[in-house]
């Protein structure tokens, strides 16, 4: 539960370190919710978040209430991420000229307050200041019909567009987790949006 006004603040160097184990753990907790459905744990979670430990150009935005993190975005120059940059191959899209807006993850009780929006402006931000002039991002793609849609399931097409992405036709990216309730890791089809910047 939320206890005061949120503050975001743009992390690198010590202070992103500081955050990943944070990160991870709300990696977690928000992406088992739909569509994600992600039955993630802690130390897959570790390993992944090595890019960003790695990587001089990454960034993680975080958002405090108080002293504890309740939301974060991430990202890095596409390059640092092969198996998503591999979805541009043939595109004729340069990938040293474009930003990777990785995952984007806020408790549901903390959303509706602009906060996405400053995650995007943030990463966005941070893209310009290393010269890129494109930013991307994508976002896993499901069935119609999938049984364990909600009722009332929510699309961020909306949200996306407005900030002035729109989605890549045939760029698509595959990745493994395991869903919920599923024995073993299976690929998933993230759908790849992409935006010039000003």
């Amino acid at each position: 539960m939320q206890t005061g006004p949120i503050r975001v603040e743009v992390l690198t160097g010590a202070a992103l370190e500081a955050a990943l184990d944070d990160v991870a753990r709300l990696r977690i907790a928000v992406f088992r919710d739909w569509p994600y459905l992600y039955d993630g744990d802690l130390d897959y979670e570790r390993g992944y978040m090595q890019t960003y430990r790695d990587s001089a150009g990454a960034v993680v935005v975080g958002a405090f209430d108080g002293d504890r993190l309740i939301g974060a975005a991430t990202g890095t120059p596409m390059e640092d991420h092969p198996d998503f940059a591999a979805a541009f191959d043939g595109t004729g899209e340069r990938l040293d000229r474009m930003f990777y807006c990785a995952e984007s993850v806020l408790l549901p009780d903390c959303r509706g307050q602009g906060i996405g929006h400053r995650f995007f402006d943030a990463r966005e931000e941070h893209a310009r200041r290393l010269g890129r002039h494109k930013t991307a991002f994508c976002g896993v793609v499901r069935e119609e019909g999938h049984p364990m849609r909600p009722e009332d399931a929510r699309s961020l097409d909306g949200f996306w567009r407005g900030r002035g992405y729109r989605p890549l036709p045939g760029v698509v990216a595959w990745f493994e987790w395991k869903d919920l309730g599923e024995d073993a890791p299976s690929s998933k089809p993230l759908q790849f949006w992409i935006r010039t910047l000003d």
